[in-house]
């Protein structure tokens, strides 16, 4: 039976109107004939992609497509303007000849290059590094490549440049794959948010959490956003192979989550709080190890 030949019942045929339903029966399986036949055409002659080195980590969620990335990036930098300040006035903020802060800048430069990859957008980013004298093991890249890493998490861990680099790329993943516009979209209680957000900043502080009531009214508070356990993975994974490609050790990942899972007895670091650790945890970056093992060593090999 070829494409012209329609199946119609011939008890139809007796039918008022019979030989109009024939024809457009015809029509319409002609039209779908004809519409078919290009995509199996496309199907067959599209050449297969090679497989991308390093990590896979699928497709970004399309539920940040909900909130503008200029509004988020936005609010991100009057975040971040507010912290520094608010740092800067309490003798916190580390000046620019501060051992630390050079050095957490000259690894961030490194990964800047290898990070801008897995977000267009990051191209334009006005990144800056910042580095807070405060106790808290914690870090954060904001939307828009605002950093900041608290000297707890460099001093308490002791951490590597290597375990560095693991820190600041997974925090870059964070922006990159834009999770904080992502929990924006899904957050329906944002005003809420940012108010529990002033409280959080007046405990590292000391500050009234009032002062906060600008972010309210702005939207939600980026430094306060919880992420997701696949969130995390992605960012795990995703900050790995930044390193790896900018030359550092992604071994380090392991050693970085044993710290912290170290750490993390007794009274949980502020960084776990949304930064689920455990075995699972680091057997997933072990598994991934040999993705990233070759960029590593290729990038070592061009030195």
């Amino acid at each position: 039976m070829d494409s012209r030949t329609v199946f119609f019942p011939r008890c139809i045929d007796s039918l008022p109107g019979a030989q109009v339903l024939r024809r457009a029966a015809r029509v319409l399986v002609i039209g779908v004939a004809v519409g078919i036949a290009p995509m199996a055409g496309a199907q067959w002659s599209k050449k297969e992609e090679p497989a991308r080195e390093g990590v896979d980590v699928g497709e970004q969620s399309r539920m940040a497509g909900l909130v503008p990335a200029e509004k988020v990036e936005g609010a991100a930098q009057q975040q971040y303007r507010q912290l520094l300040q608010q740092a800067a006035a309490k003798r916190m903020l580390a000046g620019p000849d501060h051992p630390q802060l050079k050095r957490v800048r000259a690894i961030s430069q490194r990964l800047i290059p290898s990070a801008v990859v897995w977000n267009p957008r990051a191209k334009n980013w006005k990144w800056e590094v910042n580095v807070i004298g405060a106790s808290a093991i914690n870090a954060f890249c904001m939307p828009g490549g605002k950093i900041a890493v608290f000297t707890g998490i460099l001093d308490k861990l002791q951490l590597t440049d290597d375990e560095v680099a693991m820190v600041v790329g997974h925090e870059m993943a964070h922006a990159l794959r834009e999770h904080a516009r992502e929990r924006m979209a899904k957050n329906t209680a944002t005003q809420v948010g940012a108010r529990i957000g002033g409280a959080v900043l007046a405990s590292i502080f000391g500050v009234d959490p009032n002062v906060t009531d600008l972010l309210a009214r702005g939207g939600a508070n980026l430094l306060t956003l919880k992420f997701g356990r696949n969130d995390e993975s992605e960012a795990d994974l995703i900050g790995m192979e930044i390193a790896a490609r900018a030359g550092y050790d992604p071994r380090a990942a392991v050693t970085l989550w044993k710290k912290m899972a170290q750490a993390a007895k007794g009274a949980p670091p502020e960084w776990l709080s949304t930064h689920p650790s455990g075995t699972s945890r680091i057997a997933e970056i072990e598994r991934n190890l040999p993705r990233v093992m070759p960029l590593y060593e290729r990038t070592l090999a061009k030195r």
